[in-house]
């Protein structure tokens, strides 16, 4: 089966998660779950961070733009990445590493 542009980007940054030790899954949207969270949700250092991939230009739909603002405004960190930013993930993950955790 052919990879898709969106499925190479999640292999990129899966790489960055993994190199980096970072807890992370793909939560699974059918069923009993939720619809338009984001692709990837990550734990950094004790912080949340959830990742919507995009492939090329494409936007997140309105759906997903409302889950990446729920979790914002729990003062979790909510991104899009696509072809053209996804390295900043390793940004990310090192800002967050940096920091220190003195929550409970």
């Amino acid at each position: 089966m052919a990879s898709t542009p969106e499925k190479r980007v999640k292999e990129k940054i899966v790489k960055v998660l993994k190199e980096e030790g970072v807890y992370y899954f793909f939560p699974a949207t059918h069923g009993f779950g939720r619809s338009g969270v984001p692709d990837i949700i990550c734990c950094v250092n004790g912080y949340f961070l959830a990742i919507e991939v995009k492939a090329g230009t494409n936007k997140p739909t309105a759906l997903q733009v409302r889950e990446l603002e729920a979790i914002r405004r729990c003062n979790g960190v909510a991104v899009v990445a696509n072809d053209e930013n996804w390295d900043m993930v390793r940004g990310l993950v090192h800002n967050m590493k940096e920091r220190t955790n003195d929550k409970v």
